[in-house]
């Protein structure tokens, strides 16, 4: 018992949860993400499967702003995570959070494919499936990049660093946007996990070099 309390007290110097959670608010929360997650995963194959007309208004604005390509981007599902994450009230709560989500859109996603397209991606769901059982890990080590300590900054130098990775072409004499919906996403990571000017110009240099690093010929 003094081992668990002693890794709470040092938890919860890296960032303090909340208290004033109750057991009903956690499950309503639960009952949301997790409905947020199935219409996401519905809406996600439905663009899948829409051919875009431009004479119809609302399939142009669609078509404009490429929202089918955009929700088939990992990034904006590693943000919404992100989102989720850190602003929870605790990290059991954004480990709670994430995972329904990420399966109320898996499933959904999957049933839909099978339903509305008539096909069964099997394959490709599970790498979704298998990411979904490790999201609530992942969900808790990000909510502590919330915080204003040294292991928070080291955990958001590697969150953007993931997300750098993704939506930047990175070599060692180049570094460019693969679009711009790529550059805007992880402007908003940056925000999302924004404590101060400090901490976040140290994770973004940190996450900078971990990704040239890491680009390195070896050999």
């Amino acid at each position: 018992m003094d081992f668990l309390k002693t890794i709470r007290k040092k938890l919860d110097g890296i960032r303090k949860p909340e208290q004033n959670e109750t057991f009903s608010s956690i499950a309503l929360q639960g009952g949301v993400f997790f409905a947020v997650g199935v219409l996401l995963g519905v809406f996600a194959k439905w663009l899948d499967t829409l051919g875009i007309n431009d004479g119809v208004w609302w399939q142009h604005i669609l078509g404009m702003i490429d929202l089918g390509n955009i929700l088939s981007l990992f990034p904006i599902w590693l943000l919404i995570a992100i989102a989720i994450a850190v602003y929870a009230k605790s990290p059991l709560n954004a480990a709670m959070r994430v995972f329904l989500f990420f399966a109320g859109m898996c499933v959904a996603y999957h049933i839909s494919s099978i339903l509305i397209a008539g096909f069964n991606p099997m394959g490709y769901m599970m790498i979704w499936y298998g990411f979904t059982i490790l999201s609530p890990l992942l969900a808790a080590v990000c909510w502590y990049g919330k915080g204003a300590s040294v292991p928070s900054l080291v955990i958001d130098t590697f969150i953007l660093w993931n997300m750098m990775s993704c939506c930047f072409a990175i070599g060692f004499w180049y570094f460019d946007g693969r679009s711009v919906i790529d550059v805007i996403i992880f402007i908003g990571a940056a925000a999302i996990l924004y404590v101060s000017p400090k901490n976040t110009a140290i994770s973004l240099a940190g996450a900078l070099a971990m990704a040239l690093f890491f680009r390195l010929p070896i050999g």
